[in-house]
């Protein structure tokens, strides 16, 4: 077997190893890839000082077997570890983007590849894992330079919107995710069954409502986490079905775009855990969920259901590709936008094929659909698959058996919302913490990338003066 490293000089060997590989000089962050006895790190350390270095090990390395100046100078991963590696790597890219990633530096993988001979799969399914979780990311930060000053301006507006909240005590009914991909349409029925004998609590993204709803079925809670204007056309459907169609509640991601009809609902409020939304939910007292934005509604949803902490957890509709060019279940809200805008010279299915084909070409499937996947071994006889789904849900059991009689009845209460949750009281809480010499540098490190996408060591009074054009009618304090 081959060595990992030289038996002469093996510090000069990584040396010319890296020498040899072009890196960008704006690099902030390194994942390694099996680095064995991390030769790589201190030569790294030391041309890009202040980088993030992240270490993934193939196996278990023996107590000792890292130097301690390659140990010191880097975090590291390896099978032994009770985190996974996919939430171990979303954890360190995330304290990396606190740090000043989030403004376009790259993140660098770079292999040891002596240690391919020595590991085989082990060490593909590292690189293959690295790869998901930065692709993730990447996507993210592209999504926050779009679309972060909108979240900002969505998250006061919201506040607003908070008369009332739902208070969930431990379901005793498994709750079943309804996705808008096109097989929730074949499901439909036995949804409907399960439905009237009171044998579940439904979570619907908001997408799929109309199909929903369109086939008798109301659900008890509705999500929407889409930031987006074009959101707001699946929850318009809410309040067009009137009084006897409109779910119990609604459970939204603080920067959502929501209707202001949605303050007629008590609203669950979910926070991405960010430093700043904590920082004003806690001190207006509002009530809320802490959940990790995941890119898609459905996968909100299912961190969603298990917050709930029911026994078992349903999925239905989570296709994650496209059926022909069928992209979600019908009646969907942006297909009459689809009809409308048809001609004879680019008809209505003309559209479709270039949207779904566009949605292929963008690659946002694939990307949900390793998130899925690397989340699966979490969830041991709790996750279950209603209808086709996706193939890499083929392994769940594939019906719900033995559902419990009785419905959710009594399993929630409704609370009033504090006094005193208005956008301008918000901002002054926000001002109060930028000007704190303990909470301002992490709240600036957060703001940054969001109001001022592309500049660098904004200060407290140009963000404050950012967020304050961003919320109409906000602010105080001058």
């Amino acid at each position: 077997m081959r060595s990992l490293h030289s038996r002469y000089d093996p510090q000069g060997e990584a040396e010319r190893y890296l020498a040899a590989i072009p890196i960008p000089p704006e690099t902030r962050c390194f994942i390694l890839i099996e680095p064995g006895l991390g030769y790589m790190i201190p030569v790294l350390a030391r041309r890009f000082p202040g980088a993030r270095i992240i270490a993934l090990h193939a196996a278990s390395p023996a107590e000792g077997d890292l130097p301690a100046e390659q140990n010191g100078k880097a975090v590291h991963w390896d099978p032994s570890l009770r985190l996974s590696l996919e939430d171990f790597l979303e954890g360190e890219l995330e304290e990396a983007g606190q740090g000043g990633l989030s403004g376009g530096e790259p993140v660098r993988i770079i292999e040891w590849r002596p240690a391919l001979d020595r590991y085989g799969k082990s060490y593909a399914d590292l690189l293959a894992a690295a790869a998901a979780v930065i692709r993730r990311f990447d996507a993210g930060r592209r999504t926050l330079r779009a679309f972060g000053r909108r979240w900002f301006r969505n998250f006061f507006r919201n506040l607003s919107l908070l008369h009332s909240f739902p208070v969930y005590r431990k379901l005793g009914v498994p709750v079943l995710i309804t996705g808008a991909g096109p097989s929730l349409e074949e499901s439909l029925p036995l949804i409907k069954k399960i439905r009237e004998q009171g044998g579940c609590f439904i979570i619907a993204a908001s997408s799929s409502f109309m199909a929903l709803l369109n086939r008798g079925i109301v659900p008890d809670l509705v999500l929407s986490t889409d930031g987006g204007s074009w959101a707001l056309l699946h929850l318009y459907e809410l309040f067009r079905a009137g009084p006897g169609g409109a779910p119990f509640a609604m459970a939204a991601a603080f920067s959502a775009a929501l209707p202001s009809q949605c303050g007629d609902l008590p609203i669950l409020g979910i926070s991405d855990g960010s430093l700043w939304q904590g920082f004003i939910l806690r001190a207006l007292g509002v009530p809320h969920l802490v959940l990790p934005q995941r890119g898609t509604v459905t996968a909100t949803a299912l961190d969603l259901a298990f917050a709930l902490g029911p026994e078992r957890v349903c999925i239905a509709g989570m296709d994650l590709d496209i059926q022909d060019i069928r992209s979600h279940c019908r009646p969907y809200s942006f297909d009459r936008l689809l009809w409308e805008g048809a001609s004879r010279f680019h008809s209505g299915y003309s559209r479709l094929f270039s949207r779904c084909f566009a949605m292929k070409e963008g690659g946002s499937y694939r990307v949900y659909a390793e998130w899925f996947a690397a989340q699966l071994a979490s969830y041991p006889g709790r996750l279950y698959s209603l209808g086709k789904n996706n193939p890499l849900f083929a392994g769940l059991p594939r019906a719900i058996s033995g559902m419990p009689a009785g419905g959710p009845g009594g399993e929630y209460l409704i609370r009033r919302a504090p006094v005193g949750i208005t956008a301008a009281a918000a901002l002054d809480l926000l001002k109060t913490g930028l000007e704190n010499p303990k909470t301002g540098p992490s709240l600036q490190g957060e703001l940054g990338p969001l109001l001022l996408p592309g500049e660098k060591n904004a200060g407290p009074g140009e963000l404050w003066e950012a967020a304050r054009s961003l919320v109409p009618g906000g602010g105080a304090r001058g």
